[in-house]
């Protein structure tokens, strides 16, 4: 019997050091589970990958997706409660339009435009909208003559804390070969090669 209290109980009924200890194991080999998981959805949330268009962005961490903006052509994530947003969306191109002219419609309305082509197919640049928000632009022509835009948005009052987190996102974007969709079967005429 142990008393303390006023009050007495019997030995019997205190789990044993052993049972403590295994509580306590089982206890922490969960909550370093729930913790990895966590963490796995974090990181998959992070990267987008979008197989039908053929491309993939590492979004910034701890921004949060817009459902209700993005689509099966694209993404927007944003940080929530500071006005900053990424969207990365394919597009087809209508009219098969070289990257320059693409450029030349995309920034008309835009000032202080600054940007460089790297060779023919890819256009890296910024602008200020004219509403008080900075721009930073990444597009990328596909073999298939379709592109994947991706603009990095943020207030100008806050550049020097979102100028090398658009860099670091625009930098992650990769294009590669589309993934045609689920149980689609080849043209009649395909032929492997």
């Amino acid at each position: 019997m142990i008393a303390a209290c006023g009050r007495q109980e019997p030995v019997g009924d205190l789990p044993s050091s052993e049972e403590l200890a295994e509580a306590a194991n089982a206890a922490a080999a969960e909550a370093a589970q729930n913790v990895s998981r966590d963490e796995t959805e974090a990181e998959e949330n992070r990267n987008y990958v979008n197989n039908a268009r053929g491309f993939s962005i590492t979004l910034p961490e701890g921004w949060v997706r817009d459902a209700a903006a993005s689509n099966e052509n694209g993404v927007v994530s944003e940080d929530p409660g500071a006005g900053a947003d990424i969207r990365i969306f394919w597009s087809q191109n209508a009219g098969d339009k070289d990257l320059q002219q693409v450029v030349e419609g995309m920034t008309q309305g835009s000032e202080a435009v600054d940007g460089d082509f790297i060779g023919t197919n890819e256009y890296r640049g910024t602008a200020n909208d004219g509403e008080g928000n900075s721009v930073a632009v990444r597009l990328v022509r596909k073999p298939d003559g379709s592109l994947i835009t991706a603009t990095f948005v943020f207030p100008e009052m806050l550049s020097e804390q979102y100028l090398a987190i658009g860099q670091r996102t625009l930098d992650s974007l990769r294009v590669f070969t589309a993934s045609p969709p689920a149980g689609a079967a080849p043209a009649d005429n395909a032929t492997e090669g």
